[in-house]
């Protein structure tokens, strides 16, 4: 008799959560995974080296003045978020195309067999390309923030809902692309995502039509344009109501994502889909009302980094406190030459772009105004500085010759040729008549700081302007200096521009003023001058000539 055979030794069951020693279990093993099977890793990259080669490698106005995405934390998100115009469809096309992974590889019906729920792979798929988006788009912006730190900005913490909103988006657009692509497994979904996408954002983003819809609705789309002042933020109620919608999108992406299977009945199916899309009706019903209405009230002026901060007599806003060290000194020299004038200014103060465009601004005969954006004092010198500030005997321009001297929307206003050149003349006389004024202190002509081509005609004009000043008695020169002074402190740019039309210049060298100006005759009054943009006069700087 034989002996049987030993029975054979069956393996122990095998725990499918868990791993091998060192690996680590559960979902941070289905975590790695994902991050090595699926095109997270790739597309997180993508964002990040395509917004760094095209902020870093390319000349555009984010490598320009305070509002460059490396002079502030708020600049330096808000640029980002301008990129979302392309990288925010490019997410939903890499999601699209990584939620036809199991229709292309032919294993769906394998899968929904199996125990394991379908939300379960679904989260792991959406955690490792949540991951990457979010950290790529973060790296981004540290290494802006990181220059911002080199450069003195200003710290606050102001950028964190623009960056906030800016990294859901991609997340949310991602999430939403894999939804649509497993509810709608077909090769042609991901480039219809992409080109759908891509004109959606361009349209409501303004880059192919002007206020092509409410601004509720274009503030759907992520991307925001560019900032138009260091000054400048994103109201609360524009990133809330972005935010909403945006969970409401990427809710509604998870669940066509986790939805039950191709073998399920269709009419579950469908049920289940028109289900998913609740959460984006819900987020866009709740963001909707909330979502500013205008312009103007979506990109406010940020009170955090207006504060003034002062040395002295000078005080500068927040944004620049780096700067007032070095500029303190040359602001106080300007001070105590313009106290030579009846009136003259007794502090300096920086000037806020003032938002909305076109709102009305005060002319204080008191403050020696300073435009630290119109970047006419980057890399001045202390003399080039107190020759600056001394420019119109301490008074802002009435027409900035260092900006473009007629707008675009003047030119489509209509105004004949004849109306453009006289505007243009007009710019270059006054950068003149500031000129002579800026010697006349210093006892030398030099040309003010900044470069501009008008800058050669003006020092044309103000030579033979300043010998016929230096010609006269000093008395006379004193009230030629005053006269100007005070129409340049009478004037807004409305009227200068469309009705009076007066020429600086003349002020200075005949001691009259064009028409709509002033005669140059002390004025009463506390010595300011309210723009109200109507073309309205008030009152004038005043003191004994």
């Amino acid at each position: 008799m034989t002996a049987s055979p030993p029975a054979p030794v069956l393996p122990a069951p095998v725990d499918e959560t868990a791993s091998p020693a060192g690996r680590g279990t559960g979902p941070g093993r289905i975590l790695r995974i994902e991050l090595r099977r699926s095109a997270a890793l790739f597309t997180g990259a993508l964002v990040l080296v395509a917004p760094l080669a095209y902020l870093n490698l390319l000349t555009g106005p984010w490598v320009h003045g305070d509002e460059q995405w490396t002079a502030g934390y708020t600049a330096a998100a808000w640029w980002q978020r301008e990129l979302l115009v392309f990288l925010w469809p490019g997410a939903v096309v890499a999601g699209a195309v990584q939620g036809l992974r199991d229709s292309r590889s032919g294993t769906s019906e394998l899968l929904a067999a199996t125990s394991r729920p379908t939300w379960h792979r679904a989260a792991g798929l959406a955690t490792a390309f949540a991951l990457t988006l979010t950290t790529a788009y973060l790296l981004v912006f540290l290494s802006g923030a990181v220059q911002v730190v080199a450069n003195s900005g200003y710290p606050h913490l102001g950028w964190l809902p623009i960056a906030v909103v800016g990294a859901l988006s991609l997340v949310a657009g991602c999430w939403l692309g894999m939804g649509i692509a497993k509810a709608l497994p077909s090769r042609f979904t991901p480039p219809a995502l992409g080109v759908g996408t891509l004109l959606c954002a361009m349209v409501l983003s303004g880059y192919v039509l002007p206020d092509p819809a409410p601004q509720q609705v274009m503030l759907m789309a992520p991307s925001l344009m560019g900032p138009r002042s260091a000054f400048l933020t994103v109201a609360w109620q524009a990133s809330a109501g972005q935010a909403l919608w945006l969970l409401g999108m990427a809710a509604t992406g998870f669940l066509l994502l986790a939805t039950v299977g191709r073998r399920a009945p269709r009419a579950v199916r469908i049920r289940a889909r028109l289900v998913a899309l609740a959460p984006m009706a819900l987020g866009a019903a709740v963001a909707l009302p909330i979502l500013p209405g205008d312009l103007y009230d979506t990109y406010i002026t940020d009170a955090s980094v207006t504060e003034p901060e002062c040395e002295g007599r000078v005080c500068v806003t927040r944004l620049h406190e780096s700067r007032l060290d070095g500029f303190a000194g040359p602001a106080e020299e300007a001070l105590r030459l313009l106290s030579r004038l009846p009136g003259a200014p007794t502090s300096v103060r920086e000037s806020v772009t003032p938002w909305p465009p076109g709102a009305p601004v005060r002319r204080e005969a008191a403050v020696l105004p300073v435009d630290f954006e119109a970047r006419y004092l980057d890399g001045a010198t202390p003399e080039e500085t107190t020759r600056a500030l001394l420019a119109g005997a301490g008074t802002a321009p009435c027409r900035d010759a260092y900006a473009d001297p007629v707008t675009s929307e003047e030119r489509e206003e209509g105004l004949t040729e004849a109306e453009l050149t006289s505007q243009e003349t007009l710019a270059v006389r006054e950068l003149a008549a500031r000129t002579v004024t800026a010697a006349w202190f210093t006892g030398e002509l030099k040309p003010l700081p900044g470069l501009n081509y008008v800058r050669e005609e003006a020092d044309v004009l103000a030579r033979p302007a300043w010998e016929a000043l230096r010609a006269l008695p000093a008395a006379e020169q004193r009230e030629r200096i005053v006269a100007l002074r005070d129409a340049t402190l009478a004037c807004d740019a409305e009227e200068t521009v469309r009705g009076g039309e007066q020429d600086l210049l003349k002020v200075l060298t005949d001691g009259a003023s064009g028409p709509g100006g002033t005669s140059g005759a002390g004025g009463a009054g506390d010595g300011s001058r309210a723009t109200d943009g109507t073309g309205g006069t008030g009152g004038t700087s005043g003191g004994a000539r």
